[in-house]
């Protein structure tokens, strides 16, 4: 079954590129017998429901890319369904050059990373900004954070297109603050027990 991210992303300049390097028939087989990939399952719904950030790319109308952080609580990115993801959109630097973008081209392309596991999920699809004041009640309190400061002026509404998992060549694993104090609290632990045990030698032995 065709590869849907492969079908958008595989394109005459990239097959040449694919051939002159080498990758053709390695590439053919990932873009005829590796899909679909353009509905999200189980699997990318946990993985995104873990995630804190990720990247946004969007392209300008005179063709320049432009990349973005997104960041918010854990699961502020939320999987509407197999197709349809959404999160609030903070206030943030007030350039609105992503929002300024979607005007012209609605495409997006979201780049989600575990660093602890060492995973990457890419995922394309057609955005739509929607101003909170006119957006359905029910979905922005879904979408709203708590506790969070930020304020949250828009829903950004992500129709997904396709998704790709990238190996884990190259990517240097990193750790959360949360993730460092749960490996360290053990030995924590244990070094005040340590620590009143030493004390207790000590008072003995006066």
């Amino acid at each position: 079954m065709p590869h849907r991210y492969a079908e958008l992303m595989f394109t005459p300049d990239v097959l040449a590129m694919q051939t002159h390097y080498g990758a053709a028939q390695d590439m053919a087989r990932y873009r005829d017998d590796n899909g679909p990939f353009d509905r999200l399952s189980e699997t990318e719904a946990n993985f995104i429901a873990r995630r804190d950030s990720f990247y946004q790319a969007s392209v300008s109308e005179t063709g320049w890319p432009y990349l973005q952080h997104r960041g918010g609580p854990a699961g502020f990115l939320k999987v509407l369904d197999a197709t349809r993801l959404a999160y609030a959109d903070f206030r943030g630097n007030r350039q609105y050059i992503s929002a300024g973008n979607l005007v012209g081209n609605d495409r997006v392309a979201l780049f989600l990373v575990d660093y602890q596991n060492r995973r990457r999920l890419k995922i394309l699809g057609r955005m739509k900004l929607v101003d909170v004041a006119e957006a359905d009640e029910t979905l922005v309190a879904a979408l709203r954070p708590y506790p969070y400061r930020a304020a949250m002026e828009r829903i950004a509404m992500i129709a997904v297109e396709a998704y790709d998992w990238n190996c884990s060549q190259h990517i240097t694993p990193r750790y959360t603050e949360t993730q460092l104090r749960g490996a360290v609290e053990p030995l924590y632990e244990r070094i005040a027990r340590l620590e009143a045990e030493l004390a207790e030698l000590r008072a003995r032995a006066i």
